[in-house]
C-alpha cells in the first residue's frame, strides 16, 4: 500500500505483542519465569517471544518520540475494562505508583476525556507508541499481569520502542537471523537516527525494553540475539523494574524535574546531610559519622575505604532520658499518607529508644506542632534493621527522630538509607539473616518459613522461601510461595478468601528508591478450596503454631544470579515484604466511554500489516484503537481523498483539480479529466493537420520554382 505523504504527517503506532507459551524446561540465564501451582507445567510469567507486530507506515522522518503531539500531557485518564484479570488490575495500579515514584508521569481515571488508555484483556501484552488522542488500548493478556510488563507496556504508550531498535545496535548485539523464525525477522528491524532518538544515552544491556537472548528462535535452546560482551546475554531481557538509563530518558522526554510521590530521601554521604537540623534545646547530637570496620554504613555497606557515613546517637555516659532531636527540611505533600522508610540500629544497651515523630502547622503557619508516630526501642543487635512507618500529614510537615538514652546508656542508636514516599507502606517485612550461608547449605526443597503475618483484615497468612528451589529443576532460583495460617480473626472473615491479592516482593536495597529494581510477583485469590479456613483443612505447623494452608506462588521467584548482580543481599540480609490486600473494589472497574462529537478527520494511519502472523498469536486483524469503531479512522483513501461513511462503510471522495482526478476505491490511481483529455486530443489532432498543410505547401511552392 502507497501513502500519499499528506498523510505522513503524526506519528505513527506500532504493535508490541509478546507471546506466552509454556516452556517445558527451565533455560539458562532466565529468571524470570514461575508457576502459580504445582498440577500446572512452568509457565512464562512474560513471554520469551516477543512479537513486534507490522512496520511503521508513513514518513520515517516523522516519529512518536520526536513529535511532540504524541507526548502525553499529566495525570493520563485510563480505564481498566471488565475484560481484565482481577490480578492484572492491582499490577497496573503498582506499575502507575512506580511511575509516580521515579518520574513525573502520573495517571487519574477516566472522567470524559478525549485521550486516554484503556486497558483490556486481548491476546498477548502490546501497545501503541505514543498518544493517538482518541483514546487507545493497552492490551494485558493472559500471563501478562506482571508489575515489570505493565511498565514496558506503558513506556511504548509513552513513546520509546525496543532498545534493539536502535541503529547502533549492532555494535553491541549481533542478530542470528538463520535461527529466527520464518516470517518474524521485521521483529529484529533498526531504525535510524532520523527515525527514533536515544535521548543522547547509551546503549542499555539492562533495558526493560531490551529483547532476551532467546526472543523468536525457531530452536528451543538456540538464540536470535547475543551481546559483543558474553557477560551481558545474562542482562539482556531483565524483567525487574526500569533500569538507570530507562528512566534517564524518561525523565528527559518528559522533562521531568521532580517525582509525583518521592518526597525526600537520604543516605548521609553529603556534607549537608540533606537540609536536617538539629535542635538547640536538646541535650546531645547526632553525628554524621564515618563507616569504620566493624561499625559499616548500610548504604555501601563498607565496600568502599574512606566513604559510607550515617548518623550516630552516642549515649555512652549520658544521663537517663536525655536526648537528640534530627529534625528534616520542610516538606509539602499532595497526598494524606506517606511511608517513611529507614534503616537502624542499636548497639550494647538494650534500653535506648528511638522515637519517631511529625512536626505540622500550628494552624499559624508555623510548623511546630508535635505528634508522636512511632517508638522502637533497642535491642543490642548491632545489624542493620529496616522499619517502616506510615504518616498521615496533610499539610506542610517534618519528621523528626529523637534519640533516648535508657538506664545504663552505654551504646547508641545509629539511623541511615531514609525514604518517604507519598505512598503505603508494605503490610508485613520479613528480613532474612545470613541468606548467603542459606543458599550453600539449605538443600533443594526445604523451606524457611516467615512469622505469622497479619492482613488488615485480620487474614492470618505466612511465606515460605526455599533458597535453592522447591524442585530440583528449580535448583538454581529461589522459590517463594504464600498459604494462609489460621488465626485470631477465623470467626469472623470471610471464606473462602477470595478477590484477595498476595504481592510479594524481594527489595533491592540500593539507597536511591528512584533506582531499586525490587523482584515483584503477584496473584489473586479465587473461590476455590485453597482459601478456605485453614483450621478446616489445613496442616499443623509447629513453627507458627497455626494451620497452615496449600501452598501457592512461584517456583522461579527470583535467580541467585540476579541475588547477586544487584542489592539484594546488603550485609547479607534478604528483605521480603509481603501484601495481602482486598481487591473486591476493582472487580467492577470499568466506566462507559462518553460519545465524543464528530470532528474533523485525522491525518493518522494505522499500523502496516506487512507479515501477517498465525491465528495463535493474532486471533484477528488489530483496529484503529478507538472505544467507537469508525470506518474512516484510520483514513483509508489516499492522495487527499476524503473519507465518508456510508450504511456502516467506508467512502472516499476523492481530490480533482482542473486536468486531473483520483480514482478508485481509495483513490489510489490518477486519470485525466475528459472535457481536458478532449481538448488535449483536439488541440493534438488540429497541430498535426496544420503541420501536414504547411509541408504540403511548401513543398508545391519548392516545386514551382
Amino acid at each position: 500500500m502507497v501513502f500519499n505523504p499528506s498523510f505522513r504527517i503524526i506519528v505513527l503506532t506500532i504493535f508490541v505483542i509478546f507471546k506466552v507459551q509454556a516452556i517445558p524446561a527451565l533455560p539458562d540465564g532466565e529468571a524470570d519465569r514461575g508457576e502459580l501451582r504445582d498440577d500446572i507445567p512452568e509457565i512464562n510469567l512474560e513471554s520469551e517471544r516477543e512479537l513486534f507486530e507490522g512496520d511503521i507506515a508513513g514518513d520515517p522522518k516523522r516519529n512518536a518520540i520526536l513529535d511532540e503531539t504524541a507526548r502525553w500531557k499529566f495525570p493520563i485518564p485510563y480505564i481498566l475494562t471488565d475484560s481484565l484479570d482481577l490480578n492484572a488490575k492491582g499490577v497496573i495500579l503498582q506499575a502507575f505508583e512506580m511511575y509516580r515514584l521515579k518520574s513525573c508521569v502520573d495517571f487519574k481515571p477516566y472522567e470524559g476525556e478525549e485521550t486516554y488508555l484503556s486497558f483490556t484483556k486481548l491476546s498477548g501484552c502490546w501497545s501503541f507508541v505514543g498518544d493517538l488522542h482518541e483514546g487507545q488500548n493497552v492490551s494485558i493478556g493472559e500471563r501478562c499481569d506482571s508489575k515489570a510488563i505493565v511498565e514496558h507496556e506503558l513506556l511504548h504508550a509513552l513513546g520509546f520502542y525496543h532498545e534493539q531498535s536502535r541503529s547502533d545496535r549492532d555494535d553491541y548485539v549481533k542478530i542470528w537471523w538463520d535461527q529466527i523464525i520464518p516470517g518474524k525477522e521485521h521483529n529484529f528491524n533498526k531504525y535510524e537516527d532520523d527515525f527514533i532518538t536515544d535521548l543522547n544515552t547509551p546503549y542499555d544491556y539492562e533495558s526493560i525494553m531490551h529483547y532476551r537472548p532467546l526472543s523468536f528462535n525457531k530452536n528451543e535452546s538456540v538464540p536470535t540475539i547475543t551481546t559483543a560482551i558474553p557477560f551481558f546475554n545474562e542482562i539482556i531481557g531483565q524483567r525487574l523494574d526500569f533500569s538507570a538509563v530507562d528512566l534517564v530518558r524518561l525523565n528527559r522526554m518528559y522533562k521531568c524535574a521532580a517525582t509525583v510521590t518521592l518526597l525526600d530521601q537520604c543516605s548521609f554521604e553529603q556534607i549537608n546531610i540533606c537540609g536536617m537540623t538539629q535542635s538547640e534545646e536538646d541535650d546531645a547530637d547526632w553525628v554524621q559519622t564515618l563507616s569504620t570496620s566493624g561499625s559499616e554504613d548500610q548504604t555501601l555497606a563498607g565496600r568502599c575505604r574512606d566513604a559510607g557515613y550515617y548518623m550516630q546517637f552516642k549515649t555512652s555516659g549520658l544521663e537517663v532520658g536525655k536526648s537528640a532531636v534530627l529534625e528534616s527540611r520542610i516538606l509539602y505533600p499532595k497526598r494524606t499518607q506517606q511511608c517513611l522508610q529507614f534503616f537502624y540500629k542499636t548497639t550494647r544497651n538494650t534500653s535506648d529508644v528511638l522515637v519517631i515523630w511529625t512536626k505540622a502547622d500550628d494552624g499559624t503557619g508555623n510548623v511546630r506542632k508535635l505528634k508522636k508516630v512511632h517508638t522502637i526501642k533497642g535491642d543490642g543487635d548491632e545489624s542493620w534493621k529496616i522499619a517502616h512507618v506510615t504518616l498521615q500529614s496533610k499539610d506542610k510537615f517534618r519528621y523528626v527522630f529523637q534519640g533516648v538514652a535508657g538506664p545504663g546508656a552505654s551504646g547508641g542508636i545509629f539511623i541511615d538509607d531514609i525514604t518517604l514516599s507519598e505512598a503505603r507502606c508494605p503490610g508485613n517485612v520479613w528480613q532474612i539473616r545470613n541468606f548467603t550461608r542459606l543458599l550453600q547449605t539449605t538443600p533443594s526443597g526445604q523451606a524457611i518459613a516467615s512469622p505469622l503475618f497479619y492482613s488488615p483484615e485480620g487474614y492470618g497468612y505466612g511465606v515460605r522461601v526455599y533458597p535453592n528451589g522447591r524442585a530440583a529443576a528449580a535448583a538454581g532460583y529461589v522459590s517463594a510461595y504464600l498459604h494462609l495460617s489460621s488465626g485470631e480473626n477465623d470467626g469472623v472473615l470471610e471464606w473462602p478468601a477470595a478477590d484477595r491479592q498476595a504481592t510479594v516482593i524481594a527489595m533491592d536495597q540500593d539507597p536511591d528508591a528512584r533506582l531499586r529494581m525490587s523482584a515483584s510477583r503477584s496473584f489473586t485469590t479465587e473461590l476455590d478450596p485453597t482459601w478456605n479456613k485453614p483450621s478446616s483443612g489445613g496442616v499443623w505447623d509447629e513453627s507458627c503454631q497455626c494451620y497452615r494452608g496449600p501452598e501457592f506462588g512461584w517456583s522461579t521467584f527470583i535467580s541467585h544470579q540476579q541475588l547477586m548482580r544487584r542489592s539484594f543481599l546488603k550485609n547479607d540480609d534478604l528483605i521480603i515484604t509481603v501484601d495481602f490486600e482486598d481487591l473486591t473494589h476493582l472487580v467492577k472497574s470499568e466506566v462507559p466511554v462518553k460519545p465524543k462529537p464528530a470532528g474533523p478527520l485525522r491525518d493518522r494511519v494505522e499500523t502496516s500489516h506487512q507479515n501477517p502472523v498465525g491465528p495463535a498469536e493474532v486471533p484477528k486483524q488489530r483496529e484503529a484503537r478507538s472505544v467507537l469503531a469508525d470506518p474512516c479512522r484510520p483514513n483509508p483513501c489516499l492522495n487527499g481523498g476524503a473519507c465518508v461513511e456510508r450504511h456502516g462503510q467506508a467512502t472516499c471522495r476523492c481530490a480533482t483539480s482542473r486536468a486531473t482526478f483520483y480514482a478508485g476505491e481509495m483513490c489510489e490511481s490518477q486519470r485525466i479529466e475528459g472535457n481536458v483529455l478532449g481538448v488535449l486530443i483536439g488541440g493534438a489532432a488540429g497541430t498535426v493537420a496544420l503541420t501536414v498543410a504547411i509541408i504540403a505547401v511548401r513543398r508545391r511552392n519548392t516545386e514551382g520554382f
